[in-house]
């Protein structure tokens, strides 16, 4: 068990409110800090503000043991830990305001001594050049001598966060070997994956990395899509068969790619590069486009019908969860919206969204045509053959190679692929 050292965390979101209910678990006192109200309000009476499986025990646990507490104002704290969003801006940078202001508020209580931890996905040189001299402009403080720095990225999965959070290994970066070992000691309380130290520009390329790569595979598939589109092949079959090679892993084509993690980290990694028309760019620019030709096959399935109708089935970016984040849905609806196109959402895993998602029979009343955007898998229990008769034109777009052709064209819908 660790000792009552204090842990002020910034940022509850995905990543930051479940690190703070593991480490309020494993004998720290944790405080978990947001700017916006509704969610201190909802954590500060015990509820939460997002879907993620195991989340709600582990936060109840750290809740009523007193362990975990809520608020807006910062503390003073022995380790601050920084898991703030780091969006794309206008200009596909970094949006670093949320960072620089999580720096801002340590700075006015920081300690010598005290350890500071970035955890938010950062272009290489964020937490040496921005957070580090945030703190040593304000206060004198030198990184490394003063006080410890180090770079700790998240390597975990939404619908699995509490458990990757747990079993993945983890890559920690400081800023000298001393702040490296120093945020080992905190991790280690949780964490039973192997842990790695490296430098802190290591440890930030690292995390861009991994997402850039699977960037890169999943634009070779959507273009690969439509090359087989031209030819008249069967993609799916083409993946599979190729798939088959010992040193092959094509990923799979879909409507774009969405989530906080893999549509931003490629532009962060080539953000202060002078390369140019590299292919971490041209596999983004693939990838940003594909909600677009997706729009496009909707519009030629549903032209020549009066005031069409289109039905999402699943708006989150991935299966199984309600997250929003960068959901290439959003351009596709606002594509369709802006053609003249009426559109209805059918997700039980949204929540308190914009987007109004509504039950499967009202959104699929009237529609011309089914688009399966996201794989939920509640989806497999729906009964085709019963929505058959509510929809007036039956036509299903399949995004995810998800229905079984076959079956599909037996409940009297057409299949429509990519």
């Amino acid at each position: 068990m660790a000792l009552k050292k204090s842990i002020c965390i910034l940022g509850m979101g995905y990543i930051g409110l479940p690190t703070a209910c593991m480490l309020a678990n494993s004998g720290y006192e944790v405080l978990g800090v947001d700017v916006k109200e509704e969610i201190i309000s909802r954590l500060g009476a015990g509820m939460l503000h997002i879907e993620e499986p195991e989340l709600e025990a582990i936060f109840l646990k750290a809740f009523n043991e007193k362990t975990l507490k809520i608020s807006q104002d910062i503390r003073k704290s022995d380790v601050y830990i920084i898991a703030v969003p780091t969006p794309l801006n206008s200009k596909n940078k970094a949006e670093l305001s949320y960072v620089i202001s999580a720096a801002e508020m340590i700075k006015g209580v920081i300690s010598r001594g005290n350890l500071i931890i970035l955890e938010s996905t950062s272009p290489p040189g964020t937490t040496k050049n921005i957070v580090g001299k945030i703190i040593t402009d304000g206060t004198g403080f030198i990184a490394g001598k003063d006080f410890f720095l180090a770079f700790c990225p998240e390597r975990v999965l939404p619908g699995k966060i509490v458990y990757e959070l747990v079993n993945n290994d983890r890559i920690i970066g400081g800023i000298d070997e001393n702040s490296a070992m120093q945020a080992e000691k905190i991790y280690k309380s949780f964490v039973r994956g192997k842990i790695f130290k490296t430098s802190l520009e290591t440890s930030e390329l690292i995390k861009l990395a991994e997402n850039t790569f699977r960037d890169i595979n999943i634009a070779y598939a959507n273009e690969l899509s439509g090359i087989c589109e031209e030819y008249g092949i069967d993609v799916w079959e083409v993946i599979r068969y190729a798939n088959m090679h010992p040193r092959v892993n094509i990923l799979s084509p879909g409507p774009g790619v969405g989530g906080h993690c893999i549509p931003v980290d490629p532009w962060f990694i080539i953000e202060n590069s002078k390369m140019k028309s590299t292919l971490i760019e041209k596999s983004r620019n693939i990838n940003d486009g594909r909600p677009f030709v997706i729009a496009g096959k909707c519009l030629k399935i549903i032209s020549g019908y009066d005031n069409p109708k289109v039905t999402f089935l699943g708006f989150s970016y991935k299966e199984d969860v309600g997250d929003l984040r960068e959901s290439p849905a959003v351009p596709i609806y606002n594509e369709l919206i802006k053609k003249g196109v009426k559109v209805s959402i059918y997700d039980p895993h949204i929540r308190n969204s914009k987007f109004a998602a509504v039950e499967l029979d009202a959104a699929c009343k009237d529609s011309d045509l089914l688009l399966l955007f996201v794989g939920h898998k509640v989806f497999r229990n729906i009964e085709l053959e019963k929505i058959r008769p509510l929809v007036r034109n039956p036509n299903i777009l399949d995004t995810r190679h998800f229905f079984d052709r076959k079956k599909l064209l037996n409940t009297g819908f057409a299949y429509h692929g990519i």
